[in-house]
C-alpha cells in the first residue's frame, strides 16, 4: 500500500495505527458504505468535514459517519455566529482532498479541528487516511492530542417521538 501524506506524518510522529484499504465505489462515496466495506460499526467511522465559520474562516468536523452535523453546535464551540457547509468544488483547493477521501491530518493549510465526543467511546475509530480507499483505524484520544483537536457535541440529535 502506498503511504499517503496523512501515514507518513503518523509515522514521523512514531503514531500507532492501521492503515485498512476497502473497494471504492465512486457512485457511492458516503462513510456508510465505508463502514459497511470494511465490516466496521459506522458509529467507529468518523467522517470530515470543512466548514466556514463567519468569523473564524475555515474548520473541519469529525463526526459519525451516519450522523450529520448541527451547524448551530459548532458554532458556538468554533466561536461563530454562523457556519456554512465548504462547497465541494472547493475542498480540494481548501484541503489538498478529494471527497471520500478528506483526512483531519495533513490539510494544506492547519485549521481548527473538532471531533465528536463519542470518538473517545472506543478503543479506535476509522479516519480517511487521505485517498479513497483507505482508511486509518487509529486511537481516537491520540490523534485528537496529534492534531491539536477539541472535542464537543457536534451531531444533530433529532427529536424522537
Amino acid at each position: 500500500m502506498k503511504k499517503t501524506n496523512a501515514m507518513r506524518l503518523l509515522d514521523r510522529a512514531k503514531i500507532k495505527y492501521n492503515a485498512i484499504s476497502y473497494n471504492v465505489d465512486e457512485s457511492d462515496l458516503g462513510a456508510v458504505h465505508v463502514a459497511e466495506s470494511l465490516g466496521q460499526n459506522i458509529k467507529q467511522v468518523f467522517k470530515t468535514l470543512v466548514i466556514e465559520g463567519d468569523k473564524s474562516g475555515y474548520v473541519v468536523a469529525c463526526i459519525p459517519g451516519a450522523e450529520e452535523v448541527d451547524l448551530k453546535k459548532l458554532s458556538v464551540l468554533s466561536g461563530n455566529k454562523r457556519c456554512t457547509m465548504l462547497h465541494m468544488k472547493d475542498l480540494l483547493s481548501v484541503t489538498g482532498y478529494i471527497r471520500g477521501g478528506c483526512s483531519p491530518v495533513g490539510m494544506k493549510k492547519p485549521f481548527p479541528i473538532y471531533f465528536d465526543k463519542t470518538a473517545i467511546e472506543y478503543d479506535t475509530i476509522f479516519i480517511s487516511a487521505g485517498v479513497r480507499g483507505v482508511q486509518i483505524e487509529i486511537n481516537p484520544q491520540v490523534i485528537v492530542d496529534f492534531i491539536g483537536a477539541q472535542m464537543g457535541d457536534l451531531v444533530y440529535n433529532a427529536v424522537k417521538f
